[in-house]
């Protein structure tokens, strides 16, 4: 329980509040509050489901997730319910990097993209474009929806809520059933229950999957194709990168 007590006490600093007043408000004893952020105890269940509330974060990433690394309350998005996505990550530049998911991860990600290792093992790149929020990069498999092609990446900007997908866009989707996806969506959530998805390639008949059974949406901002040399580049560094910083590693293990 090491991280649930050094996320009370990052999150109560980040509200700015003192152990007297937080403690006040969850009808405990300062004591028992500094227990726990000095590491002598841990909360109960019954803590939790209050300190989740409390601090508005699921008791998920309250007890797996180090939040030491976020900086702002305001900065943490709510994902499904149970789990939070970090800030946008910026290079030296102060440019927004867009997290990269290589074809080879993309198989993983159904199981990944809640788990904070795998998401912090993504490379990251700078876009030759200002993009300001969080951007992730999807591979490209098929023919579905031509002009790209396989080997290209969407660029896609985290939509947070289902009811802001636009009819006729083009989003890349998380589902439970087919993993990663990227179709046109048509909303008709309130009439069925189902999202609608279409290719652009009329080859491909379009279907539907309910709304509870998507994980994740990524509204498209841009593609990079493989015959975007300069872009493509910039993958292909930032794949190189990470792998060998992962082989330096290994060889400080062993």
């Amino acid at each position: 329980m090491k991280k649930v007590c050094k996320n009370i006490a990052h999150l109560r600093h980040l509200k700015g509040i003192s152990q007297e007043f937080m403690a006040e408000q969850l009808n405990i004893t300062r004591s028992r509050l500094s227990s726990w952020e000095e590491h002598r105890a841990a909360p109960p269940i019954e803590m939790l489901i209050e300190l989740s509330g409390y601090f508005n974060i699921s008791i998920d990433s309250l007890v797996k997730i180090d939040l030491t690394k976020v900086q702002d309350l305001r900065d943490l998005l709510k994902l499904g319910g149970n789990r939070i996505l970090f800030p946008v990550m910026v290079d030296k530049e102060g440019n927004d990097l867009v997290e990269l998911v290589p074809l080879k991860a993309s198989a993983g990600y159904l199981t990944g993209y809640a788990d904070e290792e795998f998401i912090e093992n993504l490379p990251r790149i700078s876009l030759p474009y200002a993009v300001h929020g969080k951007y992730r990069g999807f591979p490209i498999k098929g023919d579905s929806m031509p002009p790209l092609e396989t080997g290209a990446f969407v660029i896609g900007k985290y939509v947070e809520d289902l009811k802001d997908i636009k009819d006729g866009q083009t989003y890349v989707v998380l589902t439970k059933q087919d993993g990663l996806v990227y179709k046109r969506l048509y909303n008709t959530m309130e009439t069925n229950g189902y999202i609608q998805f279409h290719s652009d390639n009329k080859a491909y008949l379009p279907y539907q999957i309910l709304a509870e059974d998507i994980c994740e949406v990524w509204a498209f901002v841009c593609s990079i194709n493989p015959s975007d040399r300069e872009i493509s580049d910039l993958v292909y560094t930032a794949i190189q990168d990470i792998q060998t910083s992962i082989a330096g590693l290994r060889l400080q293990v062993n």
